[in-house]
């Protein structure tokens, strides 16, 4: 519990850089309009905020595009664990620049460290599901997979409490409000050195046999880990007789293409159902529907959230069907579209083509992330009130894509799943037998 609950104060970072942007919108477009009196001698043009608010949301997306494709270059070469040690410099710069920013006179530091904290947030969606899978007990470890979206929606609850007028969204306090994000690395990095390496690290990628068993005994508390030994061997076994497929061969070959696609639509139905349009501008959305307190509403779609991940305007009365609507637009994501696109990939793929696989998932989710993160206020502007009906169109459009080409995956082993893949794949060309077993692979894994 220590090693997991450890690793996933970087999902509670991710969650709470996610939604730390939302409550104080007006107050840090008042310091962005001070500034630019101060510099030009005249208010910001109505099209420039918009713009640099929009940039200020959408580049963290972009800082995590480029994390989450730089996760193997670390995890490889310094393990999980030193690799979420060193990702937390980046969380102290981006502390750093955005907690000075309103000293220094300057929103360019805060971008600036929008986008470093992204990067620090792509890193850690990759480190923290690799590590926590790989310290928890085979029994346990779908259960202790779930606590990586748990800190997400956490962590984007207590972004929107501290974002309350009364404790950090007001105009003297919003600095540490975004600066805050110092604390939980400081945190993490105090703990992470009691921590154990993961012992697939040792095995498989150091040949430490010795220190991995040293690991699991600490871990299982426990002297017999012949089980979890040997499983590990035999994963390792499985990797040296599995082909490595790149990003262009899981668009080359008919035998990955499928899965391949079947993984980037998820990613894009979890985005593309605007749920962080939700999370990134709610209070402005509560807002326009009459809503009086929308920082309280706001508050109230981040336990909607946080509880489901564990377990019109012209009448008054319009907006308080709004807050319903919100909220049960985050139920149900939080049952579906949240946390399933990062679990099916896994179960798609094998070793061999599974970091890539994973790679391209990840770009995916947040390019698409980015897209809804820079384009939502213009059209918003454009669509007023409509805006969530490209949505709903979207959402139904990603059901049809579930309803007939995803595969059911509950209780069925790799060999099972890939079996419908290999069968429409194998009217297409002939594949090698390592090329199908890559695909398929032995259901231990």
């Amino acid at each position: 519990m220590l090693a997991v609950g450890t690793a996933v104060i970087g999902s509670l970072q991710f969650g709470y850089n996610t939604g730390v942007i939302n409550a104080p919108q007006k107050i840090i477009e008042a310091f962005y309009n001070e500034t630019w009196i101060d510099r030009h001698k005249e208010n910001i043009p109505k099209t420039t905020i918009t713009t640099l608010w929009s940039l200020s949301v959408a580049i963290f997306s972009v800082g995590g595009i480029i994390g989450s494709f730089s996760v193997g270059l670390f995890v490889n070469r310094f393990g999980r664990k030193n690799s979420m040690l060193m990702a937390n410099v980046l969380a102290f710069i981006a502390a750093a620049l955005m907690g000075f920013s309103k000293m220094a006179a300057s929103w360019e530091m805060l971008i600036i460290g929008r986008f470093v904290v992204g990067l620090y947030s792509g890193l850690s969606t990759g480190f923290v599901p690799m590590y926590v899978g790989e310290v928890a007990p085979t029994a346990l470890r779908g259960a202790l997979g779930t606590l990586h979206q748990l800190g997400i929606v956490i962590g984007i609850l207590m972004a929107q409490i501290f974002g309350m007028d009364a404790i950090m969204g007001n105009a003297t306090m919003w600095p540490f409000l975004l600066g805050f994000t110092f604390i939980p690395a400081l945190v993490q990095c105090c703990l992470l050195p009691l921590c154990p390496e993961s012992p697939r690290f040792l095995l498989i990628n150091r040949n430490e046999e010795n220190k991995a068993k040293t690991v699991l005994k600490k871990l299982r508390g426990t002297t017999d880990v012949s089980a979890d030994m040997q499983e590990m061997k035999e994963e390792s076994r499985q990797m040296m007789r599995e082909k490595k497929v790149t990003i262009p061969e899981l668009f080359r070959s008919p035998l990955y293409r499928q899965p391949i696609v079947i993984a980037i639509m998820l990613q894009l139905s979890q985005q593309l159902s605007g749920i962080n349009a939700v999370f990134y501008y709610s209070t402005k959305i509560f807002e326009k529907a009459g809503v009086q307190q929308p920082v309280y509403a706001t508050i109230g779609a981040g336990v909607v959230n946080t509880a489901f991940t564990v377990v019109s305007e012209k009448y008054d009365w319009m907006s308080y069907m709004s807050i319903v609507a919100i909220f049960a637009f985050v139920a149900f994501f939080e049952i579906g579209p949240g946390p399933i696109p990062w679990f099916i990939v896994a179960e798609l793929f094998s070793q061999g083509p599974r970091p890539s696989a994973f790679a391209v998932a990840g770009f995916s989710n947040w390019t698409a992330n980015f897209i809804v993160g820079m384009c939502f206020q213009y059209v918003e502007e454009l669509c007023g009130a409509y805006v969530f009906i490209i949505f709903t169109v979207f959402l139904l459009c990603f059901f049809i894509f579930t309803y007939f080409k995803v595969p059911e995956t509950k209780g069925r082993t790799f060999d099972e799943i890939s079996a419908g893949f290999r069968q429409a794949a194998s009217g297409a060309e002939k594949h090698s037998p390592e090329e199908l077993n890559s695909l398929g692979a032995d259901s231990q894994l």
